[in-house]
């Protein structure tokens, strides 16, 4: 059981304080409720650069991460295309320098034209490395476009198009900025050996006179339900043939969101996983297999990809899928790989809740949740599906007219 108190300043920043006795070091979470789905569709990558904007100098500190390593800290972050997360670990007696960095650039960033054009740069740099010219890094691209065709969460966490960032105005950047990152859009988690006195007290002092901004009201696009398979074919420069399928499944607050998680487990996580033992070691039609699910807040996508074996078609390893889907439709799974996919998973919320900083940041998405109670009852819920409700959201999940399928074909010289 992970203990917490909460409090929440006049300008709606909700902080969270975990007590562990425990330790030296302190970690300082920063969650901001903004991900690559808020963002315009013809500005998009905004949420990914302010990411690295964040370090570029904010009103009063011209350089992040110089105090925090006078200080023995440590800090990253990460963007999603539901959230934003910056963390930092300290030692204790230096936790003040955490609420002096944070709370300044939440306050403003420095909004440079130099500060952009650098980090411009960086995340163009960052979409042609890993996106253009990597070997399938843009199969992601067209699987997102190929599923989704009304919702945001289409285009990647580093957006749609590369112009769209390398179009990026000041004046787009801070309207962006003044809208999403404001206090009451941000959840502050702060775990070691505090209190609650100490913490409200930092708390008030670095972020009480930050303004809270106007309320922002998310009102997306919903993605209606797919009504037929779709497919497409893509040829690219790449050692080995690939495919991908995908499958719309339920949001992250959906109870059927603990038995996709354990579906995945069970088919393609790991070496004893059922498609790896039967088209990787058995079949020896695929030189790798995956499946899992984007985890995502709204509906998202339950996922198997894999490269294909020298020689082997990509209609071959799609029907070999499809077979393989279709024993789990019409035999379902047994107890034994269920049990054994539950004792995984636990054992993951086990280790995970060993890291301070894990603590840190999972109270924080929690919250974001609706409640941080929340992750003291989730191997509960994991615990509580059985064989048939499991089944069930299989029968719900694996249908043709559910399926998306992306063959990335090697080209031929």
């Amino acid at each position: 059981m992970i203990q917490f108190e909460k409090f929440t300043l006049a300008n709606g920043l909700t902080v969270l304080v975990h007590t562990d006795e425990n330790t030296p070091m302190v970690a300082v979470n920063v969650l901001y409720n903004v991900g690559a789905r808020d963002e315009d569709i013809n500005r998009t990558g905004f949420a990914h650069l302010f990411e690295h904007l964040m370090f570029g100098g904010s009103i009063n500190i011209p350089m992040y991460d110089e105090p925090l390593q006078m200080a023995g800290g440590e800090n990253n972050a990460y963007t999603t295309n539901d959230i934003t997360n910056y963390y930092i670990q300290l030692p204790l007696e230096n936790i003040e320098t955490a609420f002096w960095l944070e709370s300044d650039r939440m306050k403003s960033l420095a909004f440079s034209p130099n500060s952009l054009e650098v980090q411009r740069k960086v995340v163009c740099e960052e979409f042609k490395e890993h996106y253009i010219n990597k070997p399938y890094g843009d199969a992601w691209k067209h699987l997102r476009q190929l599923a989704y065709k009304v919702h945001p969460y289409q285009w990647m966490t580093i957006g749609k198009e590369l112009k769209h960032i390398e179009e990026a105005q000041l004046e787009d950047v801070k309207h962006f900025f003044f809208k999403h990152y404001r206090p009451n859009q941000a959840i502050l988690c702060v775990a070691g050996k505090v209190t609650l006195e100490q913490v409200k007290m930092l708390s008030e002092k670095w972020f009480g006179d930050i303004e809270t901004g106007e309320a922002y009201k998310r009102n997306l696009p919903q993605e209606p339900v797919q009504k037929e398979a779709r497919f497409e074919t893509i040829t690219a420069d790449v050692p080995l043939n690939a495919i991908y399928k995908a499958w719309h499944i339920q949001g992250r607050l959906h109870p059927d969101y603990y038995a996709t998680d354990l579906i995945t487990e069970i088919m393609g996580n790991g070496l004893a996983s059922r498609l790896h033992l039967a088209l990787v070691k058995d079949q020896k039609l695929f030189s790798n297999i995956n499946c899992y699910h984007t985890g995502s807040l709204d509906p998202g996508l339950l996922v198997i990809e894999g490269k294909l074996v020298e020689g082997k078609t990509l209609d071959e390893a799609n029907e070999a899928i499809e077979v393989q889907l279709k024993l789990l439709v019409e035999k379902g799974v047994q107890q034994e790989e269920l049990e054994k996919a539950k004792n995984k998973i636990e054992a993951m919320i086990v280790f995970e809740d060993m890291s301070l900083l894990s603590r840190a940041n999972n109270l924080a998405f929690y919250e974001l949740l609706g409640d941080a109670q929340l992750m003291n009852s989730e191997w509960d819920r994991y615990n509580a599906v059985t064989a048939d409700t499991l089944q069930a959201v299989v029968n719900s999940i694996f249908h043709q007219n559910n399926s998306n399928t992306l063959y990335y074909k090697k080209s031929v010289s």
